[in-house]
This record gives C-alpha cells, sequence and structure tokens, in this order.
C-alpha cells in the first residue's frame, strides 16, 4: 500500500499553474505539515489556473495565494533541489528538467502521467470536468503511493 511518507516533496510540471499546485495543495491537506511539499514548473509564464482553483476548492484545497514560480526561481528563494527527498514530475517536459538538475544528486525522480487539462472542453462545465478528472488522478496517485489522508476528510 502506501509507503512513509518522505521528508520533503517537490512537485513539478510545466508551468507550475494547473497540475503542480493541486498536487502541492491536496498532498499538505492529506498528509499534514510532517512533509515539506513545494512545486515548480519548467517555466512560470501563467498564474494559476482559476479551474484548478476551483475543483480544489470543492474539496476545501485552496490554491488562489498560490504564486506560479519555475525551477531556476526556486534556488533564488532559497530552496535547492538537492535538499529534496523525492521530485515527482507531472508532464514529460518537467520530468526531462528535473533528471537533468538531479543527475549530480542520488535523488529520487517519479513520473506521474497526469492529463494536462488546459485547452480541453468547449463550456465551463466541460472545462470542469477535465480539471476535475486531473485532481482525482493527483488523488488516486497520492493514496496509491503515501496511503490514505491522514485526517478525516471532509467534502
Amino acid at each position: 500500500m502506501g509507503q512513509e511518507l518522505p521528508q520533503s516533496v517537490l512537485f513539478c510540471c510545466d508551468h507550475n499553474a494547473v497540475r503542480s499546485p493541486m498536487a502541492e495543495g491536496i498532498m499538505k491537506k492529506f498528509y499534514g505539515t510532517g512533509t515539506y511539499v513545494q512545486s515548480v514548473g519548467v517555466k512560470n509564464d501563467l498564474e494559476i489556473d482559476g479551474f484548478s482553483i476551483a475543483v480544489c476548492k470543492e474539496m476545501d484545497v485552496e490554491l488562489s495565494r498560490h504564486r506560479s514560480r519555475s525551477f531556476d526561481e526556486m534556488e533564488q528563494w532559497g530552496d535547492d533541489l538537492s535538499s529534496f527527498d523525492l521530485v515527482i514530475a507531472l508532464s514529460p517536459a518537467s520530468q526531462r528538467r528535473a533528471l537533468e538538475l538531479t543527475r549530480f544528486f542520488h535523488l529520487e525522480v517519479e513520473y506521474w502521467p497526469i492529463l494536462d487539462p488546459t485547452g480541453l472542453g468547449e463550456t465551463r462545465e466541460a472545462k470542469l470536468t477535465q480539471f476535475r478528472a486531473a485532481r482525482d488522478q493527483i488523488v488516486s496517485r497520492l493514496i496509491e503511493r503515501f496511503g490514505p489522508p491522514l485526517e478525516e476528510q471532509t467534502t
């Protein structure tokens, strides 16, 4: 089932605007503050996506204060990649970048192929459905990897 929680996890995706902030927020909600959790993108050219905020709010995860940042900015913020126990890439580009940056460290990089919901769906409801699907993929991967949430969840 779930493995022991690492002390620190870094989620990464393409822009740090959809998948990685969702994963960061949900992991914090599920497993509390015992694990240091951050997220970054290959680039940070986008603000947090409103649909990500909306679908996470449905499960009481607050993302509206999230500020997107890139791998490069992460170091400026005082986080060194080598200080993370686990890097979880949610897109092929972020997996390549993480592997490139971690080749000098003994650092575990996992790849979770999470759906990129941006650009899918014509209507607001159809878009929300796609973002919920990505959110639910993240939830099931988290539970599969780290076990059930530590606290009782309210929906």
